[in-house]
């Protein structure tokens, strides 16, 4: 592909992904914006031809999706109980699970200069791809379907007394001391996007094992991307740790 050419997913893809996500698309372009890297598009199309405003929306639906499972499923729990379950159900590394379990990655679209299989493989890439997903869903056929989505893939994670999930950086911190490897330390390696919707890349260095790269919106989110990048690597995860189920 010619460099500058934006990149596709092709419809045999699309197909495979809609049976995998549960939902056929009536709009196709949806579903392929849902699954396209920003590095495969360029120029004006850079924040409405990749799944990043998709994103966006996804999260969203999938707060509130998830509040309300939460609230209709824990009728005892107070608001600070609800809230610290809620923060647990939708942050990045369990979006970054149900994307795995689904296979998102296998159909990403990236850029003439990226590795599909690499990018595809990103916690941080992961997360996006199936909240912009669930976006892509809201804007296809609307709230009931999108969040049909999130009740048959979070249902099981939603146990009453399940602990949070174990934070990435914890538990490589405990790994790395627990080997004799130095305390693990975070930097950035870049920062791209506009202001109000900036994107991190974050590596982790463990003097004698290879860096960690992550990227995120925030710093700590491209901090956890990173140390779940390196736990994934040396198989101390061997996928994002469930509710109640920790490493």
């Amino acid at each position: 592909m010619a460099p500058g050419r934006k990149a596709k997913v092709q419809r045999a893809s699309l197909d495979e992904m809609e049976a995998r996500i549960g939902h056929v698309f009536a709009d196709k372009g949806l579903l392929a914006r849902a699954l396209t890297h920003p590095s495969a598009v360029s120029g004006i199309e850079k924040r409405s031809g990749s799944y990043q405003r998709l994103e966006f929306l996804g999260d969203r639906v999938l707060g509130l999706a998830v509040a309300a499972m939460l609230f209709k499923a824990l009728p005892e729990d107070d608001e600070g109980t609800l809230s610290r379950r809620l923060s647990d159900l939708v942050r990045a590394e369990t979006c970054a699970e149900i994307a795995i379990v689904l296979g998102l990655g296998d159909g990403v679209s990236v850029g003439p200069t990226e590795s599909q299989t690499a990018v595809g493989r990103r916690p941080g890439v992961l997360a996006d791809l199936c909240e912009a997903v669930i976006g892509a869903i809201h804007l296809d056929a609307g709230w009931a379907a999108a969040e049909a989505f999130v009740i048959r893939n979070w249902s099981e994670r939603l146990v009453a007394n399940a602990p949070p999930l174990r934070d990435a950086k914890s538990a490589l911190q405990e790994w790395a001391q627990g080997r004799g490897f130095a305390t693990p330390v975070y930097k950035v390696v870049a920062r791209a996007g506009p202001d109000h919707a900036p994107v991190f890349t974050m590596a982790v260095i463990i003097p004698g094992l290879a860096d960690g790269i992550g990227e995120g919106a925030a710093k700590r989110q491209a901090e956890i991307a990173a140390a779940t990048a390196v736990l994934l690597r040396e198989g101390v995860w061997s996928a994002m740790p469930q509710p109640g189920n920790a490493p």
